[in-house]
C-alpha cells in the first residue's frame, strides 16, 4: 500500500481546499487501497481582487520550489480566478512556469490547476452547454465565464454571488448552493458546476443536487481531484463527489 503526497498551493485567505481535497481523497480511501497525506504553500490573497490575484499569482513560483522541496507526487495550484483573471488559455501558460520552477530545483513533479481542471474536467463529461455558480463580484464572474466560453463551452447562465471577502466565501454552508442553484437557469443544459470556485464550499451538496437535476453536476475542487489523481496515474474514482469522480465515468475512459 502507497501514501501519496499531496502538494497545494493556496491563497493565505483559503482554508476551503485544505478541507474538501482531503475529504474526497479520504472518501477514496475507502473503496481503495491507496492513502495520502498533505502538504500546502500559501500565497498571500485576503481580498478577491484583479490587484491581489496578480501578485498572488506571481508568488506562486515561491510555493512551487516550497513543494517541491517536500517531495509531492502531484501539486495542484488552487486558485481558479487567479489563473482565469490573467488572460484567456493562462492556465497552460501557469503550468509551464510552475513546472519549470520545480525543474529549477531538479525535481520533476505534475503540476495540476483547478482553472486547467475544470476545463478538463468538462472536456472528460463530454458535456458543451453548462451554467455555473460562483461567489465572485460580477466584474471577475464575467472573466471566469469568458474564460470557459472560450475554452469551448456554451454558458447558458451564471449567477455571480458577489462576495469579495474571500473568509466570507469559505464560511458559507456547502448546503446553501441546493437553494441557490433554483435561481440558475439550468433547462437544456448538460452539466452544472455548482462552485466555479475552490474557496466556496460545495461537496456535501453535489450528489444531492446532481440527483435532483438528473445531469452532471461538479465543482472546481472535484474536478481537481480528479486531475491530481489522474496525474499521479491512479483511478480518478472517489464516492460522493458527483459524475467526474464516478465509477461510471471511469470505467468508461
Amino acid at each position: 500500500m502507497r501514501t501519496y503526497r499531496v502538494g497545494q498551493i493556496v491563497p493565505s485567505s483559503n482554508i476551503t481546499m485544505e478541507t474538501e481535497i482531503p475529504a474526497m481523497l479520504r472518501q477514496r480511501e475507502a473503496i481503495r487501497p491507496e492513502r495520502f497525506t498533505f502538504h500546502s504553500s500559501r500565497m498571500r490573497m485576503k481580498k478577491v481582487t484583479p490587484e491581489e490575484l496578480a501578485a498572488m499569482d506571481h508568488d506562486s513560483l515561491r510555493c512551487a520550489r516550497e513543494l517541491a522541496d517536500a517531495n509531492v507526487d502531484v501539486m495542484g495550484y488552487a486558485c481558479l480566478v487567479a489563473i482565469m483573471s490573467q488572460g484567456l488559455g493562462y492556465h497552460r501558460t501557469s503550468k509551464a512556469r510552475l513546472e519549470d520552477a520545480v525543474a529549477e530545483e531538479g525535481k520533476s513533479i505534475p503540476v495540476i490547476s483547478s482553472a486547467g481542471a475544470l476545463v478538463e474536467g468538462l472536456k472528460t463529461l463530454g458535456v458543451k452547454r453548462v451554467s455555473l455558480l460562483m461567489p465572485y463580484m460580477k466584474p471577475l464572474a464575467a472573466k471566469v465565464t469568458e474564460y470557459i466560453e472560450s475554452e469551448g463551452f456554451e454558458i447558458q447562465d451564471s449567477l455571480a454571488l458577489e462576495i469579495e471577502d474571500n473568509l466570507a466565501v469559505a464560511a458559507r454552508d456547502p448546503m446553501a448552493l441546493t437553494e441557490d442553484v433554483k435561481r440558475l437557469n439550468t433547462k437544456g443544459v448538460d452539466a452544472v458546476v455548482l462552485s466555479a470556485c475552490v474557496q466556496m464550499p460545495s461537496l456535501g451538496a453535489l450528489a444531492q443536487v446532481e440527483a435532483r437535476l438528473g445531469i452532471p453536476v461538479t465543482s472546481a475542487a472535484a474536478c481537481t481531484v480528479r486531475s491530481m489523481l489522474k496525474a499521479m496515474q491512479l483511478e480518478p474514482v472517489t464516492p460522493n463527489a458527483g459524475a467526474i469522480l464516478s465509477e461510471a465515468l471511469a470505467s468508461v475512459e
